[in-house]
């Protein structure tokens, strides 16, 4: 079912206790042993596949002694000194279902699931449904074995919960079950319906004709970007455990940064007669291993539940942790989404709970442990009174959370701001929870545009701050007058409208005035757009405080920039796509959404089908890769000569800011 009983670190150590007992007492090794075979049996809904080259597991290391002692096997097993620079392979280990496709005569033919590692399942008309996977092949060989992974990416797996939550659905425990549930979905339908992606990794049994086989990982990666195909992003060869070791750090440095869940790095030794004259044993080759990360679930008590009021007023349970160690981070606390949530886990105080944390991502609550329960566990009770201002709490029959009906209840204003000056919204660094709280309490400000009339002197005096912190906070909100429009529209805080309506709605209306005239029926002509979104934006330009607020902005000069329109009617880079790597003088965000606002895609990964690497200090491997694929490159003042050349505006590479 892809709802796992335990945490990923405690299989892992019950794994490891069963191969320590079995290494001391081989007698007791059964052919059923979960330490011979590799996954899981094929259910009986799919049909069985035989593969013909085994999908096997990977052994597993947790650190660099560990490492060491692979890389002195390596060296014997080859007949090597230690002090050999093997060549090694490595990539991000990619935390989704693993999968074989298979190409004849350039057709895609067959999907299978690895299943026990010699049988899988047939999900041949799913995998179909995954848009980067190519039903043709550009170049006709006789048969073709890829294996790679099934990956849900973060973004649209996060906005993906959103919308389940929304609905009063069970959001997905995590990308990783989602994949493997969705791919295993007895109705192509559903698996359509799932953003999925998967990237190779290494090849299988081939027939290629008058082509000679890759010798090497490195050329099978090569040959796999060949036939269009996306390969594990920042794979990279290099010699020796020091190098290996290196890489490593450099890549659990990323993981939080990355658009996929990676639980690890892979390594492989990159010669194929090596990995031959290597072998394997039952379950796993001996050229090859997982370096893992530190586990980011992990099992906890449920101390207490918090009801914090949000921005939309809504009163938001939050889960009060014993303190635990996931993912290199101390974990107190934990998300509960709603009510809803609650129920449907079955929760009650004092409940030991699964908890999970993946990159950016706060922490939440996967499942409890009814089975651990002592009898001392209490229901949990939601608050009739709203917890900041004492007002009664409002629900609605249609609504999923309780709300506090006054508009003036600090909790509501306080959040509201913590939005505004959000990252996805207005982008005012230096200003944070801590700060507006010290700006409302001291009555500073009420509500968004008083920020604009903050001057220096009014700060000096507050804990915290000294004149240079000051002057950079003033300054900071003062360069936010002028963000897209799709910042602006975010910024506002619109029920049920984030950072991707409100790029729909940019799109569509161009203008806030526009946008204020809009009704239902026109809204929900946008594709990606319901009544419910419809009917909270149009309700919130009829609110004589919102317009009050917006007509405030104006006067203190916030005004969002508006997209162009060229004379055609068209985006002028419509159809491109960009990869941004490195640091350059702008952030990131503000160059994408310049892209973006003109038509292009701006992607996270480099393959053939990227048309510019835009490139600052420092950019990785994904320079290298472009380099590789011929992809074309743009430093800082490259990119904007690109840009003025097709006539778009690069004011933001002047002023720093949108």
């Amino acid at each position: 079912m892809d709802s796992p009983e335990l945490a990923d670190a405690e299989y892992d150590a019950l794994f490891d206790r069963l191969t320590a007992l079995e290494e001391a007492n081989p007698a007791l090794i059964t052919p059923d042993s979960p330490t011979q075979r590799v996954g899981a049996k094929p259910v009986s809904e799919f049909a069985s596949v035989k593969h013909s080259v085994p999908m096997l597991s990977l052994g597993k290391i947790t650190s660099e002694s560990e490492f060491s002692d692979f890389h002195r096997r390596v060296c014997d097993g080859l007949g090597l000194p230690i002090e050999t620079q093997i060549r090694y392979s490595c990539e991000p280990k990619l935390d989704g279902l693993a999968i074989e496709i298979v190409y004849e005569n350039g057709s895609l033919i067959l999907g299978a699931t690895r299943g026990d590692g010699v049988t899988g399942e047939d999900v041949t008309l799913n995998v179909r449904t995954i848009n980067s996977l190519p039903l043709k092949l550009g170049e006709i060989y006789p048969r073709i074995e890829l294996r790679g992974e099934v990956i849900f990416p973060l973004r649209k797996f996060n906005r993906m919960n959103e919308r389940r939550v929304e609905q009063g659905l069970e959001p997905f425990a995590n990308p990783r079950n989602a994949a493997a549930g969705s791919l295993r979905q007895l109705d192509p339908k559903i698996t359509a319906g799932r953003p999925l992606d998967v990237h190779f990794y290494a090849l299988g049994s081939l027939s290629l004709g008058d082509r000679a086989e890759p010798s090497t990982h490195e050329e099978e990666l090569k040959f796999i970007e060949s036939l269009g195909m996306k390969t594990i992003d920042l794979a990279e060869s290099m010699n020796g455990p020091e190098a290996v070791s290196r890489y490593f750090t450099r890549i659990s440095g990323m993981r939080d940064k990355l658009d996929f869940e990676i639980d690890g790095v892979v390594v492989k030794v990159d010669d194929i007669a090596e990995q031959k004259q290597l072998g394997e044993i039952s379950r796993s080759p001996r050229w090859a291993v997982a370096w893992k990360f530190p586990a980011q679930e992990k099992v906890t008590v449920l101390e207490d539940v918090l009801w914090n009021v949000g921005r939309t007023a809504a009163v938001v349970p939050v889960a009060v942790l014993s303190p635990i160690e996931l993912a290199g981070v101390t974990v107190k606390r934990a998300s509960l989404h709603n009510e809803d949530q609650i129920e449907r886990l079955g929760l009650r105080i004092g409940d030991r709970v699964m908890v999970r944390r993946a990159g950016d991502v706060i922490p939440y609550i996967v499942k409890a442990l009814p089975e651990l329960r002592t009898g001392g566990e209490t229901e949990i009770v939601p608050p009739e009174k709203c917890p900041v201002c004492g007002s009664s709490l409002v629900k609605e029959p249609e609504d999923i959370y309780r709300r506090c009906p006054n508009v003036s209840c600090p909790a509501v204003i306080a959040e509201s701001l913590v939005h505004w000056a959000s990252r996805g919204a207005m982008d005012i660094d230096g200003l944070g929870p801590k700060q507006i709280e010290q700006l409302l309490g001291e009555n500073l400000i009420a509500n968004a545009a008083d920020l604009y009339r903050l001057k220096p002197e009014n700060l000096v005096d507050l804990e915290r701050f000294a004149e240079k912190s000051a002057e950079n906070l003033v300054a900071s909100i003062q360069a936010s007058k002028k963000p897209t429009l799709r910042k602006f529209i975010n910024a506002l805080g619109i029920r049920h409208v984030g950072e991707t309506v409100a790029g729909l709605l940019a799109e569509k209306y161009r203008s806030i005035e526009s946008l204020q005239n809009a009704d239902v029926e026109e809204l929900m002509t946008i594709e990606g757009i319901g009544p419910e979104i419809a009917q909270a934006t149009v309700d919130f330009f009829l609110n004589h405080s919102n317009l009050e607020l917006l007509e405030n902005l104006r006067e203190v000069g916030v005004e969002p920039i508006l997209p162009e329109a060229t004379r055609t009617g068209e985006r002028r880079l419509d159809g491109l796509t960009f990869v941004i790597t490195g640091s350059l003088s702008v952030p990131r965000d503000k160059i994408k959404a310049l892209l973006e606002s003109e038509g292009a895609n701006v992607s996270g990964s480099v393959s053939g089908k990227t048309g510019y690497v835009i490139h600052g200090e420092s950019p990785g491997g994904k320079l290298d890769k472009a380099r590789k694929l011929g992809v074309s490159l743009l430093d800082e003042s490259e990119l904007i000569g690109f840009l003025e050349d097709r006539g778009i505006g690069t004011s933001i590479f002047k002023s720093g800011s949108v």
